[in-house]
């Protein structure tokens, strides 16, 4: 329910008006997501169908991949739409659903970011104990966790942006809705709005960034007691993992910990994170992860000699 609001819709400024950088943004983003689309169906697909990733390590990464592509989803095909319309309008209804869809798979892929790196330090650390610790029941009760709690995060998004009166105007300085751009056009005093938002958006970020690199740390400094080969294969999962969380967490730090102030550089900062970041992560998943690599090329061996049978 919209309290005091006189405006019904809502015009998207974007990352440009110029119709030749317009036309490199639509470029852009649709390579950027049809990458990050076949990437993470291509990482989907492989994991349901492959018997050597049953680990609840890859478990982990099928969620990851489908937060990745609805998170990415949320914001790229309207964005994409838009670079080629003179004029980009979205109704409010549909500006709530996009913060909420927003925030919820970008808390989600947070979630899922800690619990795989549970995951990896009870691989290293308690390696004689690992499948009875991370069992399916203990995985699926975990992912479930994930969601409720990515539920939990939305709907305090959902709070926050109904109690905004608008008066006009309406223009959005971004290229997709968001708290932040709002509160600047809301017709009232915004600072315990703008504090809610830190101790809950951005609060998130950075326990989830601190407790990431801190579970990170105490893996690496575990492995001196490993053999050169588990100390080699355990840092190259490591790091792939240390590579996405910085990647993911850093923008949205800077993001959400400044909610009262929005700067120029916020939108090419979401850009990163938002379309660049589910994108990349596709990538440090398959070419640096030896085991994907092998089951995507009998995934794809197994189906070219089923359509020559066919």
């Amino acid at each position: 329910m919209m309290l005091n609001t006189n405006v019904s819709e809502f015009i998207l400024i974007g990352l440009t008006q110029e119709p030749v950088r317009k036309t490199i943004v639509f470029s852009l983003f649709v390579l950027f997501y049809m990458g990050t689309l076949l990437g993470n169906l291509l990482i989907i697909t492989t994991i349901k169908t492959s018997q050597a990733l049953e680990s609840p390590m890859y478990f982990f990464l099928f969620y990851l991949s489908l937060s990745d592509t609805c998170f990415s989803t949320s914001i790229a095909p309207r964005t994409i739409v838009d670079a080629l319309r003179k004029q980009a309008t979205i109704s409010f209804t549909e500006c709530v659903i996009q913060i909420v869809s927003l925030h919820f798979f970008g808390c989600l892929e947070i979630l899922i970011l800690i619990q795989m790196a549970v995951d990896r330090y009870v691989a290293i650390c308690k390696p004689l104990h690992y499948m009875t610790i991370m069992n399916h029941q203990v995985c699926g009760v975990l992912v479930a966790l994930a969601w409720v709690g990515s539920c939990v995060h939305s709907l305090v998004q959902i709070f926050l942006a109904l109690s905004l009166p608008f008066c006009g105007p309406n223009e959005i300085d971004h290229y997709f809705c968001d708290l932040q751009p709002l509160l600047k056009l809301a017709c009232s005093d915004t600072y315990v709005t703008n504090r809610l938002l830190v101790s809950n958006s951005g609060t998130i970020c950075s326990v989830g960034f601190i407790l990431l690199m801190a579970s990170y740390i105490v893996i690496l400094h575990s492995l001196r007691h490993h053999s050169a080969e588990e100390r080699r294969k355990a840092l190259s999962t490591c790091v792939s993992h240390i590579i996405v969380v910085i990647l993911f967490f850093v923008p949205c730090i800077f993001i959400y910990t400044h909610p009262a102030t929005t700067f120029p550089i916020d939108k090419m900062i979401a850009v990163f994170y938002t379309i660049g970041t589910p994108f990349l992560n596709t990538l440090i998943y398959t070419l640096r992860n030896a085991e994907v690599q092998i089951a995507m090329r009998n995934f794809w061996r197994k189906t070219f000699i089923s359509a020559d049978k066919i």
